[in-house]
């Protein structure tokens, strides 16, 4: 299974952000040291066409230059650099790259990206642009110039916080349905509408959780017939995170990884992951949680290898 990365571009981040940037380097040893079924790639930089499928052209440019006023900077919550700038194309590159990869191969990843957050002319909550918008339409044009039909893409969201950017770039779009499992009173505290929004409560555990995204899973079905899935792996519901609120354990988390890999894998469905959020009082935990996907996501990519041959 084939996994992008970009974590060689590093943010200069001033002392004590709360940002952990080293998570990613992290997670890319664990895999390269222990997950061999994963092959590690460069992620190649998005252009700015491709970043023009869901964000004004405006937007994108300031991003490049650096002309982000304070403001925007601030909702977005890095300070502008050039390795600002280099990380979020690479960021939705390494999406867009196995977004194309996930068609021929089933599964395919990004040690990164899943920035919900963005919208289509600004930034918010550590995203600067919204690789899971951009990759849905990207795959919608190639899928189109190749089979002069329509792909309807479903945006699986379990990160802790809600995909408001998400929801708000496809308001009106009935081609891409956003289903969010998230913590009803954290971060962003106005939510935008998605498709499918599952308020869970502060304390939320495995049991509640799993019951939870059954029945959204089972809703979805009745709503919406996805070709592609794109999937939001995030670590923060986990007990462990500075920001969760959640309290999922890793098993309960791997029990849901397995819950999603296995509803689109019975229906043939390419998926592409990113890793969205994670902030564990203990980094480790949050590399641990973000590894255990991997782990699973190898095993569905083998299956998914053996129903091709």
């Amino acid at each position: 299974m084939k996994a992008f990365y970009a974590d060689h571009f590093v943010l200069p981040l001033p002392e004590g952000h709360r940002f952990p940037m080293q998570k990613y380097r992290l997670l890319r040893d664990r895999l390269v040291a222990e997950l061999p079924e994963v092959v590690l790639c460069e992620a190649p930089r998005a252009t700015d066409g491709e970043l023009a499928l869901a964000h004004d052209p405006a937007y994108v440019e300031a991003v490049q230059t650096g002309s982000l006023s304070p403001a925007a900077q601030r909702e977005i919550g890095f300070p502008w650099s050039e390795a600002m700038a280099e990380r979020s194309r690479r960021s939705v590159g390494a999406t867009l790259a196995a977004s194309r990869l996930a068609f021929s191969e089933g599964i395919a990843a990004n040690l990164a990206g899943g920035t919900h957050h963005a919208g289509v002319a600004q930034g918010g909550g550590f995203c600067v642009f919204n690789d899971l918008a951009v990759a849905a339409r990207l795959m919608q044009a190639e899928w189109f110039r190749r089979t002069r039909r329509a792909l309807q893409v479903l945006v699986i969201d379990l990160d802790v916080h809600q995909g408001n950017g998400t929801a708000a770039i496809f308001r009106d779009d009935p081609t891409v349905f956003t289903l969010s499992l998230h913590g009803e009173k954290n971060f962003p505290f106005r939510k935008v509408p998605g498709d499918l929004d599952v308020d869970l409560p502060d304390g939320c555990a495995d049991d509640a959780y799993l019951q939870a995204l059954e029945l959204a899973l089972q809703e979805v079905e009745h709503r919406f017939d996805p070709g592609f899935v794109l999937y939001l792996a995030g670590a923060d519901p986990h007990e462990g995170d500075r920001l969760g609120r959640l309290k999922l354990s890793h098993d309960g988390l791997e029990a849901r990884d397995r819950r999603v890999f296995s509803w689109a894998f019975e229906r043939g469905l390419p998926l592409a992951f990113a890793m969205g959020g994670g902030y564990g009082h203990d980094l480790q935990t949050t590399v641990q949680a973000q590894f255990n996907t991997y782990r699973v996501a190898a095993q569905f990519h083998a299956r998914w290898q053996n129903r091709r041959r």
